[in-house]
């Protein structure tokens, strides 16, 4: 039989850190809280599993923002999408980028509508990549810390429960970010 426990354990830390990485472009919370989960259970270090978040979540972020910025230059998407004034536009995003990127951060849901849009407008790249990767160690650190303790307690009850409890933080967290996307898009 398959022992999952004992597969993780026997990976290299460059294994390990790879597959945080990938795992922040599938669903970055749910890659944080894992990863805090997995250093609680000794099988990776707080500074390869928070290196990684990092590393991982920045560089969809500067992806999401190369995302816009390509959809800019192709005349056949363009034309498909509803935009206001481009100069006008443009402008705010020049002006409030600090604040577009620093509350997407922190607002599950916003980030792939605005940090696309930043590059569609251009907004100032490298502006955009220090707020998103300083907005990126506020929010993944605190998540980060809260699942260290959060999954520590679990991991510390060695009832065969403990493993629903995680399963079920996990998906807690999954859960009230798709509810706040939702709730978000009914009320626009």
């Amino acid at each position: 039989m398959f022992n999952f426990t004992s597969f993780i354990t026997s990976q290299s830390a460059w294994v390990k850190a790879l597959s945080i990485i990938i795992g922040t472009f599938i669903l970055e919370d749910v890659a944080t809280v894992l990863t805090a989960i997995a250093t609680q259970a000794h099988e990776i270090s707080i500074i390869l599993g928070l290196v990684s978040l990092y590393i991982g979540i920045a560089v969809g972020d500067v992806g999401l923002y190369g995302l816009g910025w390509a959809g800019a230059k192709w005349p056949r998407v363009k034309r498909f999408l509803t935009l206001p004034s481009q100069k006008q536009t443009q402008k705010w995003f020049d002006k409030n980028v600090i604040k577009i990127v620093g509350i997407s951060r922190f607002v599950p849901g916003a980030r792939l509508p605005l940090y696309t849009a930043c590059g569609f407008y251009h907004a100032p790249f490298w502006l955009f990549t220090a707020t998103a990767v300083f907005a990126t160690l506020i929010w993944t650190s605190f998540l980060f810390y809260l699942s260290l303790h959060i999954g520590g307690w679990l991991l510390a009850h060695k009832s065969g429960w403990r493993w629903a409890g995680l399963a079920g933080f996990v998906l807690c967290i999954f859960v009230i970010g798709r509810l706040i996307a939702h709730f978000q898009k009914v009320s626009r």
